[in-house]
């Protein structure tokens, strides 16, 4: 063994009288633990926050569209069997999109009402998996059945079996004059995707009886695609848009629908980043601290190691070797705690909840009830990389004040 390395770890070992310069070390070693914690258990935080949020959204909405350019689109067919030829695209499904009143006796809540094919809609998104009551198939044409979001039937006060008015934006001629369209539906399910937005304000109703109220006649509103990858959401409704001509339709995906949710989870995210690093940068300036006291102790042993022979170099390594240990185990340890924290992080915090009864997450601020995480391996990396080169740049200085010691100066009152 290197007698630079033995020396080192001999320093950050030291008892009896020299035993605090090894607490003032552990205390190091904890500050920086702690820091690179934080700092994983947060991006990990705001990862699964991130992928949370995108499964939700896509479990109700779709990861492209193809509207038209009016409002209406009229030979949808035609599109829906050009998509489908598409490759990438797993399902291309039309749909009726309108705004409407919902009232249940004094109640009255705005929605959003989508008509859909049971059938397609079941390829084209996860809505039937996020159904707590019914089932798709329960929306007949003629039948006027309609699904709420579980919020929506909350704040009206309906279940199933339970009967609400639509009141869709459209006058009918009446003797008693011009009054708006409505129509009873029976409330047949309920979903909760875990998106407030969508729990509150989503009503679906067959495509036919979504026709027949706002006059659509065999016209959609648009087209619905599922594809393989949505991440490939552009490229796919590009490609389209150059075999059909965009004259004809104005598409869209859901990362230009729900831009602003995931750029300002980016933006947090690497906000969050920098202002944490001062976590670490505050464990490493106790690192110099450290190494400053190991230093000023040992003043005479340098000196006696110089008389020895040992050149500056050999000294300067010598402290290296303790501020790069202690880097190096701080760092390691708080990613284990940090990784170890994030995995459970919906333990701890359902835990501290019942113990102190607060809710961390309202869902109709936060779009989700539960605090989720998710570990990016490159995360943890990147910051590893980052607390331990912080580390060593604070060793510089006091290993460099060590082999500055002159050894007559250090022994001239030993």
């Amino acid at each position: 063994m290197a007698y630079e390395w033995l020396i080192g770890t001999r320093h950050l070992r030291s008892t009896h009288r020299r035993g605090f310069v090894s607490f003032v070390a552990l205390i190091s070693v904890l500050g920086l633990m702690l820091g690179v914690a934080t700092l994983v258990v947060v991006l990990s935080v705001m990862n699964g926050f991130e992928r949370e949020l995108r499964t939700r959204i896509l479990s109700v909405t779709s990861h492209a569209l193809m509207m038209g350019r009016t409002g209406i689109l009229s030979d949808w067919r035609s599109v829906q069997d050009a998509a489908q030829r598409e490759p990438g695209v797993i399902a291309a499904a039309p749909f009726i999109e309108a705004q409407a009143l919902l009232t249940n006796k004094r109640r009255v809540k705005g929605a959003v009402v989508r008509g859909v094919l049971p059938e397609e809609e079941a390829r084209a998104t996860g809505l039937g998996q996020r159904l707590t009551a019914g089932k798709l198939t329960d929306l007949q044409p003629g039948s006027y059945n309609v699904i709420l979001g579980a919020a929506l039937a909350k704040e009206l006060r309906v279940g199933v079996g339970d009967d609400v008015i639509l009141i869709a934006p459209l006058a009918t001629a009446t003797p008693a004059g011009v009054e708006p369209r409505r129509r009873r539906f029976q409330v047949v399910g309920t979903f909760q995707s875990g998106m407030f937005e969508y729990d509150n304000t989503l009503a679906i109703v067959h495509m036919k009886d979504a026709a027949l109220i706002y006059r659509y006649g065999d016209d959609v509103t648009g087209i619905r695609l599922a594809l393989a990858d949505p991440f490939r959401s552009a490229s796919i409704v590009a490609s389209l848009e150059d075999k059909l001509g965009p004259a004809r339709f104005v598409s869209t995906d859901w990362t230009r629908t729900h831009v602003n949710f995931f750029r300002a989870i980016q933006t947090t995210k690497s906000m969050l980043f920098i202002i944490l690093l001062m976590i670490i940068a505050v464990a490493a300036f106790n690192i110099v601290s450290t190494l400053v006291m190991i230093v000023k102790e040992k003043q005479s042993d340098i000196a006696i190691l110089r008389t020895l022979g040992a050149g500056p170099r050999n000294v300067l390594a010598m402290f290296t070797v303790q501020g790069v240990l202690i880097g190096l185990t701080g760092t390691a340890l708080g990613a284990a705690l940090g990784i170890l924290v994030s995995l459970n992080i919906e333990k701890v915090i359902s835990g501290i909840e019942r113990m102190f009864g607060v809710q961390f997450m309202d869902a109709s601020v936060y779009y989700m009830s539960e605090l989720p995480a998710y570990v990016e391996v490159e995360d943890v990396m990147h910051i590893c990389l980052v607390a331990f080169l912080m580390c060593a740049l604070a060793t510089l200085y006091p290993a460099w004040r060590a082999s500055r010691t002159a050894p007559a100066e250090a022994l001239r009152h030993d």
